[in-house]
């Protein structure tokens, strides 16, 4: 009695009843259907099927009748076919089912494979515009070349002013210093005038 209520208590989960099925590895019973499959698409299976109905035929035909296991209409190997067909068809969808699982995880996969890679792109390509506007901004080698050149002709300008500036300048300050040539001029008029016997003009 008491193992009755045990068995009735409700805060202990209640043991399946009915007949337990064997399990399996659906991994493993699957791959063993691919491999089924991909051996049932091959032109070896169709040639060796061929050949192994072919024997069936003649041996049932032409063999003596006491050794003949399947006569005429040949009713087991109707049989055997159709067991062959009736597993072949699960088997070959369940490998369908496989392959097109496999590819829509690889679609999947690529989809967003191919969104990283849009990203990235349209990232490069920001990236790429924003160098382009601040190379537009940077002074290039060329640029630089004729700043430069302009310059060295600036100062060759500023130069040679300055070499006019002080020529003048020293002209200017020749007469002021009275050994110039311009303080002989007059003498010379001077002493002209005198040889003449005239008198100087003025």
């Amino acid at each position: 009695m008491s193992e009755q209520r045990r068995a009735e208590r409700l805060d202990q989960p209640r043991e399946p009843r009915g007949v337990k099925l064997p399990r399996f590895d659906p991994e493993a019973f699957g791959r063993w259907s691919e491999g089924i499959a991909r051996g049932m698409g091959t032109a070896n299976f169709i040639v060796y099927m061929t050949v192994v109905i072919a024997a069936w035929f003649a041996w049932n035909t032409l063999a003596p009748a006491n050794l003949r296991f399947d006569p005429y209409t040949f009713t087991f190997l109707t049989l055997v076919l159709s067991l062959q067909a009736s597993y072949a068809a699960p088997l070959i969808l369940l490998a369908q089912n496989r392959q097109a699982d496999r590819d829509r995880v690889a679609l999947e996969e690529d989809r967003r494979r191919a969104t990283a890679q849009k990203a990235d792109t349209e990232y490069l390509a920001r990236e790429i515009a924003a160098l382009r506007i601040a190379m537009g901004e940077v002074a290039t080698r060329d640029f630089l070349r004729s700043e430069l050149a302009r310059l060295a002709e600036e100062m060759d300008e500023a130069a040679q002013r300055r070499q006019k500036l002080e020529r003048r300048q020293q002209e200017r300050a020749t007469p002021r210093s009275g050994s110039g040539e311009r303080l002989d001029e007059p003498r010379d008029e001077l002493d002209g005038d005198f040889a003449r016997g005239g008198r100087p003009e003025g």
